[in-house]
């Protein structure tokens, strides 16, 4: 069943890509409306697209796997043996598998994806121009997010010159009433040159303890000037860079707190160890 709905799949595929122009239509009590299309770089034998629908990929006779977006952007291609005839995804994309009829093998591949994040005005610790970027999407009242500015600043620490940590806020509403408000309220003091200091003083009050009494007197311990700051965490171009920080995590399809990203590479090993190699592989390219 699954071949010959693959075989219709590819057909429809063929027949947008081929037949042009393809408009809107009905067939009795059937409507379609082509949605988009393009020219594949192979002739193609299977296909599957992520849970999200955001992208496809397309097994080719070229022994390729070719990636593309949702709205067929090439995101690159993957070598695979000559026998593989199958393909399947795990529903968000990060891994392939690979059927081979010719030696009957099951292969599974780990995929990640460079993603750009716009880090313009953003808080940063670490060397301005460093090769290496690691951008932290994170929530002010997550009790995992907290554990996070001690394995950075181990990072930093043992690659100063070669590493620039940039902060992200995604503060997830729906379970973290205050996390917005502290947010707004870090981002305030960035106005003032003490968002570190106020991220610190934050997260050293602990989600569960956090609220608006506690942010307020961490903000006059830290030096701020309160009426700037009182100010700033209410005004149009403070909320304006938090929606940008929400802008750019729901760009980069970025949807859990804490999630980070080396040079635009997802790290799902939060290790010490497995953050360094991911340091290390990025200066290796660059050398």
């Amino acid at each position: 069943m699954k071949r010959i709905l693959l075989m219709c799949a590819l057909s429809l595929l063929a027949a947008q890509i081929l037949v042009a122009p393809l408009y809107a239509s009905q067939s009795g009590d059937v409507d379609w409306n082509k949605i988009t299309s393009w020219k594949l770089d192979a002739k193609p034998l299977d296909l599957v697209h992520s849970l999200d629908n955001q992208k496809v990929y397309i097994l080719g006779d070229d022994s390729k796997v070719h990636i593309f977006s949702a709205k067929g952007a090439k995101l690159g291609a993957i070598p695979v043996a000559e026998g593989v005839t199958a393909i399947d995804i795990e529903p968000r994309g990060t891994r392939l598998y690979l059927i081979n009829e010719k030696d009957n093998t099951f292969t599974s591949l780990a995929i990640s994806f460079v993603t750009p994040i716009d880090i313009t005005g953003s808080p940063f610790l670490g060397n301005e121009n460093a090769p290496v970027v690691l951008v932290v999407f994170s929530d002010f009242q997550c009790p995992y997010c907290g554990r996070i500015p001690q394995l950075l600043e181990q990072l930093l620490e043992n690659n100063p010159q070669t590493v620039k940590i940039v902060f992200k806020n995604l503060p997830l509403t729906r379970i973290h009433k205050i996390a917005e408000p502290a947010a707004l309220a870090a981002l305030a003091a960035h106005k003032q040159g003490k968002f570190w200091q106020m991220h610190d003083a934050i997260f050293a009050i602990g989600g569960n303890k956090l609220n608006m009494e506690k942010i307020v007197a961490a903000a006059r311990e830290i030096g701020l000037d309160m009426e700037q700051f009182n100010n700033d965490r209410t005004s149009p171009a403070v909320k304006q860079q938090l929606a940008k920080d929400l802008a750019d995590a729901r760009e980069a399809q970025v949807t859990g707190t804490p999630t980070l990203l080396v040079n635009g590479r997802l790290i799902s090993d939060r290790s010490p160890q497995a953050l360094q190699k991911a340091v290390d592989r990025e200066m290796a390219k660059s050398r």
